[in-house]
């Protein structure tokens, strides 16, 4: 027996949970892979620098972990009804079950879970991806699902995202994840860039670059949100309409730009306020960055007792006639 793009085509394929993606899980078994490696090595730094280290690498860790986990969410945007709907087409056979709607930057996964699960001597479990990145086809994947026979709520739901729907939903998403998308990972570019900056001699420029990475985390929230401005197709099963609002993924995101914006001014205060504090929590107190002239005003000169060895003798020709 052979795979059929990659499924066993003769025994039933048990459903993922909503939400359920094997990038995002890499990505979170990564970064706290990364978190656990650095508390491991936690108790061989001395003094008081250990505490400064742990909250300064965990909330660098945090806040890259959430810009790159967030691109394969589906819960940017959620969405879910009860309700007594018809389970297929051309026939008059109801389900009662919750339909679920998960919108992320990528792409719609759809639900539909009976309560309870075994009804019309079936199992009522379903799960639905319908993706709109640039290399995927929306429509084709709509075809799919028609010819292998989707309960009506799920077709109904993925009609409403295809590109010929007078809703015009896919153009809105699709654009929204678009360049929400793509601000997230000059965010996470920016991210790199800063903790670069902050290990080296120039917490100024790191404090001015948490500023950039929150600016570009917040872009993409506004990116996202600007769908929010135009009315929406009224989504209704049965009787009952969905109540649709912003997942998870949307208020973390937002919660990471303002605390990279709430951290960056607080790097470039201390510059200018504290900054012997600033060199001490970011462990640079041998480091001196201030310039080439010390407090009093005096140029500092240095000096190597080596450079002795290779000075041009001094001494003189004398001749006498």
């Amino acid at each position: 027996m052979t795979l059929w793009n990659g499924v066993l085509p003769f025994y039933p394929q048990s459903p993922h949970a909503a939400g359920f993606c094997v990038p995002l899980l890499i990505v979170i078994v990564v970064f706290l892979a990364f978190a656990g490696s650095f508390l491991l090595i936690l108790p061989g730094i001395r003094g008081h620098s250990r505490w400064f280290w742990l909250v300064r690498v965990l909330l660098s860790l945090f806040i890259g972990g959430e810009i790159v986990a967030v691109h394969f969410s589906g819960e940017w945007f959620v969405g879910g009804v009860f309700t007594n709907t018809s389970y297929k087409a051309f026939s008059t056979e109801q389900v009662q079950g919750h339909v679920g709607l998960h919108v992320g930057l990528v792409g719609v996964n759809i639900t539909l879970k009976g309560t309870p699960v075994k009804q019309l001597n079936e199992t009522i479990d379903y799960n639905e991806q319908f993706t709109w990145r640039l290399d995927e086809d929306y429509t084709k994947e709509y075809v799919d699902a028609l010819q292998k026979g989707l309960p009506d709520p799920v077709l109904y739901l993925a009609e409403k995202f295809t590109p010929s729907s007078p809703c015009g939903l896919y153009q809105k998403y699709h654009l929204a994840g678009h360049y929400a998308s793509a601000t997230l990972w000059v965010a996470f570019c920016f991210w790199v860039i800063t903790n670069a900056l902050l290990s080296m001699p120039a917490p100024l420029y790191g404090g001015l670059g948490l500023l950039v990475t929150g600016a570009f985390v917040l872009f993409s929230i506004f990116a996202f949100a600007s769908i929010s401005t135009v009315p929406v197709c009224p989504l209704r099963l049965g009787s009952s309409a969905f109540v649709t609002y912003y997942g998870a993924a949307f208020w973390v995101t937002l919660a990471t730009g303002i605390l990279c914006l709430l951290l960056g001014g607080a790097v470039v205060c201390a510059h200018y306020a504290a900054p012997s504090a600033l060199r001490t929590f970011l462990d640079l107190r041998d480091l001196d960055y201030s310039g080439p002239e010390k407090e009093g005003g005096a140029p500092l000169f240095l000096s190597n007792a080596l450079d002795k060895q290779f000075q041009p003798p001094d001494f003189s020709i004398t001749t006498n006639l």
